[in-house]
């Protein structure tokens, strides 16, 4: 009960977090907190810093807002500005401070404005985004190189009844502030206007305008060529599989039964994958290692099934990667069950009785390799004074979340799954000695099996996953997950389809190694996905940069190891299921 209670304690903290809109009202004249929260690059989405770390007006006191987990994920570092906000009272040509800026600073503000930097501001819960400065470049001869800064900001609010709405920048009607041949210090005086407006939307439709006029580009329309390019590679693949392979699977049944029928001996003559039934079913090497890779794998399955569902459910804010964030450490955290189930059920069917350190190697197989390449990217982020340095009670935070529910869940999952084992079902016998494998076609070898099964999972995705990482690694808003969760299951069916077609072709050549190499030719698909997010890196994204490099790098293998562990399990799975059946519909004695 103690362990039931502080379960559903850390599950309402992290739910908790999810991003949500205000709940402020407001009298005319009452004041208003805008915070300054971030800025940084452009194409960088992932490398960000505090707005008061550049040469800007800054209180002698700065007052940080404290922040949900949520917010913390997402690199907010939100304090409080020095902009004077009353509601619904227009002021004109303010001053937010007057400064003495060093050459240093200059250069400092310079380098950002040429590296497209951006900021972000945040009035009751609406973010506010504008470019920090101007550049200007043109021609070649003579060529001009122009860097301004925006020392005047037009604040534009929209209000309805006594809610704010929607909120802006804006410097259309401003001339910025040449930074051009500075060589001395530079006195500088920033101001602001505030104007209001009124609205017609109401506040609970605040969200559709906040979407509606986003900083960044709007959201991706539907590509319904790559899902009928997917949906045709499915149908051709399950007529494979279903069609050919049945019929072929037919004939082998008819031939070797009538063999049966006709001799005593059953492995006299016969040739293909008849004659290895009785080594068909031999436990690989390495068994605590394939039920962790199958539990783990599983358990992405289920992870990545339920946060597509809860972003269709509407259950969090998708526009804010916090919130995913949020969501994937809480599933994840509830989902060790699942793999500690499948692990050491599976482990224990095969005859494994070192079930404690099969739970081990489950809960490491992944934390472990997340925990370095993180400890990595933060490292950066931390040496270079990115926002996106998780703060040290944060990583406390959610080291008790493993801790605490992660890795007490597996182990419980473990025991069940123990617990409830059976017999492992193969409809053979097993000899004690093993036959002899014959020499392979070089197109039957692992590496072309794998290059097989990774390629087609991934063509069936290929066009899909650009406007994935578009949103991540990019400022594109992903909104069709409907579409998502389709593709997902074309993804999934196809990696089951080419698992049985690479294992009867394995078999047919009197190979019965299947275990591992069923788990190899479609989960080399992560290798794939990481080659192309090393194309799209180059060729496809403006990202550049010691920090973002580390951060795109290091969570791209992360992501492709994931897709090597969930497709591996599947289509594993596929392939037991199918050899059972071949199996089971052959008659021996």
């Amino acid at each position: 009960m103690c362990f039931l209670h502080l379960l559903s304690l850390l599950c309402v903290w992290l739910v908790a977090p999810f991003p949500a809109t205000g709940d402020s009202r407001y009298k005319q004249g009452d004041p208003v907190m805008m915070y300054v929260n971030k800025v940084g690059p452009y194409h960088n989405p992932q490398e960000t810093y505090h707005y008061y770390q550049l040469p800007v007006c800054a209180p002698e006191q700065i007052r940080h807002k404290s922040l949900t987990l949520g917010e913390v994920l997402d690199g907010d570092r939100m304090a409080e500005s020095m902009y004077q906000i009353a509601f619904r009272q227009n002021a004109e040509r303010q001053t937010l401070c007057e400064m003495k800026l060093s050459v240093n600073q200059v250069e400092e503000l310079r380098t950002a404005i040429e590296e497209l930097y951006y900021f972000e501001f945040v009035l009751d819960d609406v973010p506010i985004r504008g470019f920090l400065g101007y550049m200007e470049e043109s021609g070649f001869l003579p060529h001009t190189h122009k860097i301004g800064l925006w020392s005047h900001l037009d604040i534009n609010i929209e209000y309805n009844d006594d809610r704010i709405i929607y909120a802006n920048v804006s410097v259309r009607d401003v001339k910025p502030f040449s930074l051009d041949d500075v060589r001395e210090p530079l006195s500088l005086t920033h101001t602001y206007s505030v104007r209001w407006f009124p609205s017609s939307v109401t506040y609970d439709r605040r969200g559709d305008r906040l979407r509606d006029s986003s900083f960044f580009p709007k959201s991706l329309e539907i590509h319904w060529l790559s899902i009928i390019n997917s949906m045709v590679l499915v149908f051709l693949l399950l007529g494979f599989v279903v069609i050919i392979l049945m019929r072929v699977l037919k004939s082998d049944l008819a031939r070797y039964n009538l063999d049966e029928e006709g001799t005593d001996d059953m492995d006299q003559g016969d040739n293909g994958w008849k004659i290895i039934h009785t080594d068909v079913f031999r436990f690989p090497p390495y068994r605590s290692l394939l039920c962790a890779v199958l539990g783990v794998g599983f358990q992405f399955l289920a992870l990545g099934t339920g946060i597509i569902v809860m972003v269709l459910l509407g259950l969090f804010n998708v526009h804010r990667h916090g919130a995913i964030n949020s969501a994937a450490i809480l599933l994840y955290a509830l989902t060790c069950c699942v793999s500690g189930y499948v692990s050491s059920n599976f482990y224990r069917q095969l005859g494994g009785d070192r079930w404690v350190w099969n739970i081990i190697l489950t809960t490491s197989l992944f934390s472990a390799p997340f925990f370095l390449t993180w400890s990595v990217v933060n490292s950066v982020h931390w040496a270079n004074g990115s926002t996106q340095a998780l703060p040290a009670t944060t990583i406390l935070l959610l080291l008790t979340v493993w801790l605490l529910v992660g890795f007490p869940l597996t182990v419980i999952g473990g025991i069940f799954g123990k617990n409830s084992a059976g017999h492992f079902e193969a409809p053979c016998r097993t000899k004690n000695i093993s036959r002899e494998i014959p020499r392979q076609p070089w197109y039957k070898s692992a590496p072309v099996h794998m290059a097989i099964g990774g390629f087609l999972p991934f063509s069936a995705i290929s066009v899909e996953l650009y406007y994935i990482f578009a949103t991540v690694w990019g400022r594109e808003q992903y909104t069709l997950y409907g579409i998502l969760f389709v593709v997902f299951a074309i993804l999934l069916s196809v990696g089951a389809c080419i698992s049985v077609a690479l294992t009867y072709f394995q078999l047919s050549g009197e190979d019965y190694r299947w275990w591992w190499r069923s788990v190899l030719s479609t989960g080399s698909t992560g290798a794939f996905i990481f080659l192309y997010s090393v194309f799209y890196y180059w060729r496809r994204s403006n990202m550049s940069g010691v920090v973002q490099t580390v951060e795109f790098f290091g969570y791209s293998f992360l992501t492709a190891y994931v897709f090597f562990l969930m497709l591996g399990a599947v289509s594993f799975t596929a392939s037991l299921r199918f050899i059972r059946y071949i199996y089971i519909n052959l008659k021996m004695d």
